[in-house]
């Protein structure tokens, strides 16, 4: 499949063999236990029973995993697999690096769960500066950051972790492997969450890994047989339908978002724009050099929290929601959520609806909520 397009790659991913009479993405198997060979019992047949073993999952899997360049395993939520990433890898005495400016809720895992059995735990921002990796067992990104949306070179830092002999790991969410693909880069892991652009229709929580090792894989793999911490096959199904969009989505997505910066940038009452397509944004020098789409998502500082509020309210194409990476355009107030964020800071994901119709509807909500 590396040889198509990335319209081509989406719409392939992980269906099998066709076959006449077969449906193109067969149908979720619905099962717990499965019919075993009496006398030879399990290990005769894929299936045995149902938290391990599901063949709607493991299609979904081989999708993930063509998209992302590695061997996938999937997880019921964003935060199962990356929690399962951190306990599968870390032991008492260990030591990980992780980002001040990513998901928060990793944060708070990290302070009240990991540094309570051992581990140490030390952070940093996504652009640094970064402690030295000696002794390090775990370095972990989130790149485009969420929210702030710096970004990292992560060629340059997977060398430096490797140097040191640390493990490398990319949470990948914010880009999807559509828009990087940080094993290429020389990430040992990715992580992500699906419930966001990936499968992007906001029905569904689901997370995964990648990787090219299997030893890391096998690892993975036996935390989450152990834990059960497995996606529904229903919600399987579901996220492998939508994966055949992404390459649209994300068209339409970013096409808005680059409509949305121009728009904000020209007006006085919006202040701390980013975005890492923007020429004049920090982040993109090392975004265009290493990502090959750029997303939908954008930051941005109304003022104040009320103000927030009002904009929103005046939008007819914006709703107030937290997540990203949907059909519709969604505004989202971190600091309710506990990110170190200024109260009007505002993330802004950008669906894809008509883009002239979007831009329209923003700048008359920023009309109607009043000056900074």
């Amino acid at each position: 499949m590396s040889e198509w397009g990335d319209g081509t790659r989406c719409v392939r991913a992980g269906l099998p063999e066709p076959a006449p009479g077969d449906p193109f993405l067969p149908g979720p198997v619905f099962a717990a236990p499965y019919h075993l060979d009496p006398f030879a019992g399990q290990g005769t047949s894929p299936n045995g029973y149902g938290r391990p073993d599901n063949p709607t999952r493991r299609l979904l899997e081989a999708a993930v995993g063509e998209l992302e360049g590695g061997d996938c395993r999937v997880f019921a939520t964003g935060q199962a697999a990356i929690t399962g990433l951190l306990l599968t890898l870390l032991r008492p005495g260990d030591t990980v690096v992780l980002p001040t400016d990513g998901y928060f809720p990793v944060r708070a895992f990290a302070t009240d769960v990991l540094e309570g059995i051992g581990v140490r735990v030390l952070f940093a921002p996504t652009v640094g500066p970064y402690p030295s990796f000696e002794g390090v067992r775990l370095v972990l990104v989130e790149t485009p950051a969420n929210p702030g949306l710096d970004v990292v070179d992560v060629a340059a830092l997977a060398e430096r972790a490797h140097a040191a002999g640390a493990l490398f790991a990319v949470d990948n969410t914010t880009a999807t492997p559509l828009g990087q693909r940080p094993l290429d880069l020389g990430a040992d892991l990715v992580v992500a969450s699906g419930t966001k652009a990936l499968t992007g229709h906001s029905d569904l929580l689901l997370g995964y890994l990648a990787s090219r090792s299997a030893e890391l894989i096998d690892a993975v793999t036996t935390w989450r047989t152990t834990t059960g911490a497995v996606p529904g096959a229903f919600d399987a199904w579901l996220a492998h339908r939508s994966l055949a969009t992404l390459d649209l989505r994300l068209a339409r997505q970013s096409a808005n978002a680059a409509a949305v910066v121009d728009l904000l940038a020209g007006r006085p009452d919006v202040t701390g724009l980013r975005w890492p397509g923007r020429p004049d944004d920090p982040a993109y020098a090392v975004a265009s050099a290493q990502m090959r789409r750029i997303p939908g998502v954008l930051s941005f500082d109304l003022g104040d929290a009320d103000r927030v509020g009002r904009f929103v309210e005046a939008a007819r194409l914006v709703a107030a929601a937290t997540s990203f990476g949907g059909l519709h355009t969604t505004a989202d107030r971190r600091a309710q959520w506990g990110d170190d964020t200024a109260p009007g800071f505002v993330r802004l994901s950008c669906g894809a609806e008509d883009t002239a119709d979007l831009v329209a509807d923003i700048a008359a909500a920023l009309d109607a909520a009043g000056p900074l």
